[in-house]
């Protein structure tokens, strides 16, 4: 597996495999490591490399930002999103230009490291420009008049503010994603599925809450069409007579809507704790 050598996405991609149970030595400037757990040996390289050396077979497979994967345009499987590192390729002006839409770049020049996104997109707007392709920080190109508009990767935003730019376009949004070469022998397609297995079991731990509750007998029926659960939630009886507990769990994106109708239902005392890993 190629790793990013360094940076925010190195490190997510690095919690994650130990996450999963995967243990293996990250030392500072190691350029490979072999797990003592699983039939897995890791290499960190610049994010630029992971797609050729998972194109060429020289890695199995990759953990790489989409944008990166995407823009190489080798020939690689995405095999699972991770769902971190999120950001956008955006195209961005000068605080003081009035923007119009797509049409605005006809004609002009936008400084991007994205060349390849950045063409695609323009095609199927039917614009024509000229990209003018640099690396490192593109930020400055509009106040030094390299060019007209820039296309670059957008996390908060405040680097193109602190440069006067306003983004004006999102034309790709891109998360890290788990790449794999597209002719694997059968015994390394098992390892890889038991590696996204252990993947797919992480998220599902952190995108669910685990729930207990305490309601009167004559709710429970109410709120379990609100905790529908993996299967429908376990309803134990308390000591108290007319009273049981509840447990089930909840998607991360319902939690505050669905406590809210527990509350209304009836439920107290409701206790909410993290999934470490869960199994569907």
């Amino acid at each position: 597996m190629a790793i990013q050598s360094k940076g925010r996405l190195s490190e997510d991609s690095i919690q994650l495999i130990k996450e999963c149970g995967i243990k293996f030595n990250n030392g500072v400037s190691k350029l490979k490591s072999t797990s003592q757990n699983f039939p897995i040996e890791f290499l960190f390289l610049r994010d630029d490399d992971i797609p050729d050396y998972v194109a060429d077979g020289v890695a199995d497979v990759g953990i790489v930002g989409e944008n990166v994967a995407v823009e190489k345009g080798k020939d690689i499987d995405i095999v699972k999103r991770l769902g971190f590192s999120k950001c956008r390729l955006s195209l961005a002006l000068l605080k003081s230009e009035n923007y119009s839409g797509p049409a605005y770049f006809e004609g002009k020049k936008i400084a991007t490291s994205y060349p390849n996104i950045l063409g695609n997109y323009l095609r199927s707007k039917k614009v024509k420009a000229e990209i003018h392709e640099i690396s490192g920080s593109v930020e400055i190109a509009p106040g030094i008049g390299l060019a007209d508009g820039i296309c670059d990767i957008v996390s908060s935003g405040s680097t193109l503010i602190s440069n006067g730019l306003k983004e004006v376009e999102v034309i790709f949004k891109s998360e890290a994603v788990l790449i794999g070469h597209q002719n694997l022998v059968s015994g390394k397609v098992d390892v890889l599925n038991q590696l996204v297995f252990r993947m797919e079991s992480v998220q599902n731990g952190k995108n669910n809450k685990y729930i207990l509750l305490n309601a009167p007998n004559e709710a429970i029926n109410e709120i379990i069409k609100i905790l529908p659960g993996m299967k429908s939630p376990t309803v134990l009886p308390l000591a108290e007579p007319g009273w049981s507990s509840i447990h089930s769990a909840i998607n991360e994106d319902e939690f505050w809507e669905r406590i809210e109708l527990l509350k209304k239902a009836g439920a107290q005392g409701i206790l909410v704790v993290p999934i470490e890993k869960m199994i569907l």
